[in-house]
């Protein structure tokens, strides 16, 4: 029987890992790891049931086995669409640098549009957009590139202080959900590197990520391709999930984290200069204020 990242093609595999997840959201995870074991047993390549498998067996405590059948995952399903990678960082098995794979944002938001703005909004109080619209100088603004535009929520809130707007995302959907909206000049699928790239020399005013950068290890590339397409006037505004450490680096939640100091020193290497750096909450988390950072950057 053929498988694929949704189905395993086997009914009855199927069902013991649709159990599996249940018991493992209960947080039965000794009971999870027996099911998704069963699931394998049936379906022995299935990469959602390995993964699953790992997910148990890290919660048990067993990052050995969970880093094997992350490995595992990861050979089976190479574009990642399920997140081996960015487990793997977590485990400490691979560099947070590029964990988190294009194919696994695409897929995290392609499942996710028809209800980010109220999952979003209504449930983890996600503020990004305001918090970076209320640290916008008075005035108004040419062009503004808002990069991983999501449904256009930062679009929203800024689009009454620009001039032109345009977006870029990994996710269709979320594109097509901003394109619905009617806000944006341009919208473009791509990644942030790639859109930035298509940008004249200092073209933009404004270069805006609202929460962006959560999925985005080594920011150095979008730095320097920011510092491109700005104009030498302009600002470059965004929010990032902080990190006590040194560096960056992925969390519990499969997220990155940047340190304060990394982003100061990756910012002033691209030609930035930081004219503001301060403590902020974007968004809550079991319903506690996740901590984050807003900078403000300007051309040096």
């Amino acid at each position: 029987m053929s498988a694929s990242l949704r189905t395993s093609g086997d009914l009855l595999a199927d069902r013991r890992y649709a159990y599996g997840a249940a018991m493992a959201k209960d947080g039965d995870h000794e009971a999870a790891a027996d099911l998704f074991e069963q699931t394998l047993e049936i379906v022995p390549d299935w990469a959602p049931a390995i993964l699953a498998l790992g997910d148990a067996r890290a919660a048990l405590g067993d990052g050995e086995t969970a880093r094997t059948l992350f490995e595992r995952s990861l050979s089976l399903d190479p574009v990642d669409v399920l997140g081996a990678g960015p487990r793997l960082a977590r485990l400490g098995a691979i560099a947070p640098d590029h964990a988190l794979s294009d194919g696994y944002v695409r897929g995290l938001f392609e499942d996710y549009a028809d209800r980010f703005d109220s999952h979003l909004v209504g449930s983890l109080g996600y503020r990004a957009p305001d918090l970076i619209l209320d640290a916008l100088p008075p005035g108004d603004f040419g062009l503004a590139l808002d990069l991983g535009c999501g449904t256009g929520l930062m679009g929203n809130a800024v689009r009454s202080r620009v001039a032109a707007l345009a977006g870029c995302d990994l996710s269709p959907a979320m594109v097509e959900k901003a394109r619905e909206k009617d806000l944006y000049d341009r919208l473009v699928v791509a990644d942030l590197v790639s859109f930035l790239a298509g940008e004249a020399d200092g073209s933009a005013d404004l270069v805006l990520a609202a929460d962006v950068f959560v999925y985005v290890g080594d920011l150095r590339p979008v730095f320097a391709a920011a510092r491109r397409a700005i104009a030498p006037a302009g600002l470059f505004l965004f929010t990032v999930q902080a990190h006590q450490g040194e560096g960056f680096a992925v969390g519990d939640d499969l997220r990155t984290a940047h340190s304060e100091v990394w982003l100061r020193n990756a910012a002033v290497a691209a030609g930035f200069r930081v004219e503001r750096c301060e403590a902020v909450s974007a968004r809550l988390d079991a319903g506690r204020p996740v901590p984050g950072l807003l900078l403000v950057l300007r051309p040096a």
